[in-house]
């Protein structure tokens, strides 16, 4: 059975100047100012597009990453992921690079990276953003 979970934008204004506000509205947890300025230069405390989208591709890897280690017969005592998402004004957004560390008793480093590189191709964003380059740094801690 599939999943559906909604978002919406309220913008006003032209691109440059305008502001919007984004809201998560499956969890509720929610309202978050988007402007151009924000996507293109500086933060400032508010968020972008890729920011959103480098929240969910860090989510993804994550759980992506624990279930190909189950299936391998492994447990993460912790995974920790980012994902920094590249955007380049009048060109788009470029790619997505991934920096994985974890610990997980009784993996070799060897395993680790095969379970990691699995994770990255299979992971449903990863797939979703198939068009753009997806890099990644992982690192088996002990």
């Amino acid at each position: 059975m599939a999943t559906v979970r909604s978002a919406h934008t309220v913008w006003n204004g032209d691109l440059f100047n305008g502001k919007g506000d984004v809201t998560l509205d499956s969890s509720g947890l929610g309202t978050y100012d988007v402007t151009w300025k924000a996507r293109a230069e500086e933060a400032n405390g508010k968020t972008s597009p890729e920011e959103l989208i480098a929240a969910a591709h860090s989510a993804c890897f994550s759980m992506a990453f624990s279930n190909a280690l189950a299936e391998a017969g492994k447990t993460a005592e912790r995974i920790s992921t980012s994902a920094d998402v590249t955007f380049v004004p009048g060109t788009g957004i470029t790619g997505s690079h991934l920096v994985v560390s974890a610990v997980v008793p009784g993996l070799t480093a060897e395993q680790f990276d095969d379970i990691a590189e699995s994770a990255k191709t299979g992971c449903p964003v990863s797939q979703a953003l198939a068009g753009i380059e997806i890099t990644m740094d992982a690192t088996l801690e002990s």
